[in-house]
């Protein structure tokens, strides 16, 4: 079977098989085996009828690459983006969003959900993200009946208990898709550096020699035993030589992509190519000048000219832009990268390498687990291009646990688990819309409880299951959200908040709002969408007197006074005060060690609060000023927020 130009694999012709029963489908299938063209066939079966498809991603880079890609192949009037602080044609055809955008829309019966074919999730697997997986449960209970889902992930142990409780909760068949051939084999190799480019049995052997510790461990000043030198980047690039590239090489730190780069330019091995200076100089051209001036910008241009580059959040997205497009183009040897670039944008390369087992994740540090260590691996190998690919990763003696190495690179075997919780949100959408029997039948419905009682999911103990909404339902009636069984008028504003609904609620559902001006405003919002860190650092706080009143206020509030998110107020000044006063971007750049693409974010979640609280109020007043809000924040990154 043929679709488009491309000859189906067997599993994508079981998926389109089901589609045309009318199925929904869930894919299980290896990073890079060639999941979108199902979505693809949606779009195109669909394509002249009155019937819309969403397509939601996890992650914004993966929503916004989606709509580059659809634009191209149906037209931009046919397809549309929501991400927040972003919207482009809502009422498109194809409307691509992030998760969380149509679990907003889905819970709130939002209008513009009708007539919806198919929602398809991809990187479904994210189900499993401990922090926001509920989104995906939620996301699914609260679809239509009539609405079918497609979705995709790399390889889940338990689709087909997931499939199952699709069918369970909608009464609609659910069709299971298996796929575990790649068309390009993987080669998973590790880096030693003593044996090089080896296999793990082989860095086992050398490891267990006896007296390794004699042998291999010098002797330092004093006579002190060295430990072993850890493996080097630069020798393993060295010895993959031109055949194995170009390389994709993930390090779970900002700062080290950009060290990496310069370290490997530094060394001269490959040629400067004139294609990627001009390339470079003409995708900056309309951007401001300041841009040229960024110290992560400098330190691109020193090392892509040579194919060597880095791509991190940090970055302004006009220059990850720049980067993805001459990867995509083959311009790109080596591509330093943090493990967002390897969720579900397309760019695989020949090789991808793992300066490490090990990451952050924002509590601990801990080894990869095997979905994540696939997530990424997957990008090795070009189909059409590659006859194998290849994933290395560096392996350092001292902490070298051959047996915990082994279970992380020979087989995915991380099931798709419930992370349900219930939300403020979600409690007052459902005091809403449903009575009582209504609630108790749709909190049964989660992944939870067919994970833990299958078929007999409606058997969940009423008390066990209902504790978390008495619970969240008591503090809203308290706080005058819900009062005699119905939404208060702040119940109906939080309802459309889907972050700090009770603060959002005090601030913006109250009088509280009218005593602030714009930069008040823009102060509380920063406050609430800023996540401080350690390691943050800002040269100058703004105690104005607009500051001051503010405190005062806040302090005076019985609720408000309580938000500790409110003590980062003095720091956040650095971010808004400038703005406020017709700064740019780069003026606050220099005031803190922030890189630019985390100041956007901040930007962004700021648009993205003055978008629910524009959709929530009926006060035309209030509504006035956080447009005047939006203005300035919208100046303040003119020529650089790209989509």
């Amino acid at each position: 079977m043929k679709f488009k130009e491309f000859t189906l694999d067997p599993f994508q012709e079981d998926a389109i098989k089901a589609i045309e029963e009318n199925s929904s489908v869930v894919v299980s299938a290896p990073t890079g085996s060639g999941k979108t063209l199902v979505a693809d066939y949606i779009i195109y079966k669909n394509r002249d009828n009155n019937k819309r498809i969403i397509y939601t991603a996890p992650i914004k880079a993966l929503s916004n690459q989606k709509y580059k890609d659809f634009s191209r192949e149906y037209g931009e009037n046919k397809i549309g983006l929501m991400t927040g602080d972003i919207v482009i044609n809502p009422h498109a055809k194809v409307l691509i969003m992030t998760t969380e955008i149509y679990r907003n829309m889905a819970i709130s019966k939002d209008d513009s959900l009708k007539d919806i074919a198919y929602v398809i999730f991809d990187e479904v697997h994210y189900i499993n993200d401990i922090e926001r997986g509920y989104v995906w449960e939620e996301s699914i209970i609260y679809s239509s009946s009539t609405v079918r889902f497609l979705c995709l992930s790399a390889t889940i142990p338990n689709a087909e208990e997931f499939s199952n409780w699709i069918k369970a909760i909608k009464q609609h068949s659910v069709k299971t898709i298996f796929a575990t051939h790649r068309n390009v084999p993987l080669e998973h190799q590790f880096y030693d550096y003593e044996l090089g480019i080896t296999t793990l049995e082989k860095i086992k052997q050398a490891s267990e020699i006896p007296g390794y510790d004699s042998v291999f461990r010098r002797r330092g000043k004093g006579g002190k035993r060295e430990r072993p030198p850890e493996p080097d980047h630069v020798n393993l690039i060295k010895e993959l030589g031109p055949g194995k590239l170009p390389c994709l090489f993930f390090t779970f730190s900002r700062k080290d992509t950009q060290e990496k780069a310069r370290e490997l330019a530094k060394k001269g091995l490959f040629k400067r190519d004139s294609k990627i200076i001009e390339f470079v100089r003409k995708k900056l051209e309309d951007a401001p000048s300041d841009i040229n001036k960024l110290r992560s910008v400098i330190m691109l241009k020193e090392t892509i000219s040579q194919g060597i580059a880095f791509h991190h959040a940090g970055l302004l997205p006009v220059i990850k832009e720049t980067v993805e497009e001459l990867f995509a183009q083959g311009l790109i040897n080596v591509l330093y990268a943090t493990e967002t670039f390897a969720v579900g944008i397309n760019m695989p390369a020949k090789t991808v390498c793992f300066n490490s087992l090990r990451k952050y994740d924002g509590h601990e540090f801990r080894n990869l687990n095997t979905k994540e260590y696939f997530q990424i691996a997957g990008r090795a190998g070009r189909r059409g291009i590659d006859k194998v690919g290849y994933a290395i990763s560096m392996i350092y003696r001292p902490t070298f646990n051959y047996r915990e190495v082994k279970r992380i690179t020979s087989k995915d075997i991380e099931p798709i688990l419930s992370q349900f919780r219930l939300s403020i949100n979600t409690v007052l959408n459902l005091v809403d819309q449903h009575n009582e029997a209504e609630i108790e039948h749709i909190l049964r419905l989660s992944f939870f409880s067919y994970q833990k009682f299958g078929e007999r999911y409606d058997q969940v103990p009423t008390k066990t299951l209902l504790a978390r909404y008495y619970s969240i339902r008591r503090k809203l009636e308290k706080f005058g959200y819900v009062k005699n069984d119905k939404l208060t008028e702040k119940g109906f504003f939080s309802s459309k908040i889907f972050a700090d609904e009770i603060t959002m609620g005090e601030i913006f559902a109250t009088n509280f709002a009218k005593q602030l001006d714009e930069y008040q405003i823009l102060l509380v919002l920063a406050a609430l969408v800023y996540e401080r860190r350690e390691t943050h650092k800002f040269k100058q706080p703004f105690l104005s007197k607009g500051y001051k009143d503010l405190l005062n206020k806040l302090s005076k509030n019985e609720f408000l006074s309580h938000e500790k998110k409110f003590l980062n107020l003095k720091t956040i000044t650095t971010l808004i005060h400038p703005i406020y006063e017709g700064k740019t971007l780069f003026d606050i750049i220099a005031l803190t060690n922030l890189q630019e693409g985390d100041i956007i974010r901040v930007y962004a979640q700021i648009l993205d609060r003055i978008g629910q609280i524009r959709k929530a109020s009926k006060d035309f007043r209030l509504k006035e000023k956080i447009e005047n809000c939006q203005g300035i924040i919208e100046r303040s990154l003119e020529g650089i927020y790209l989509v």
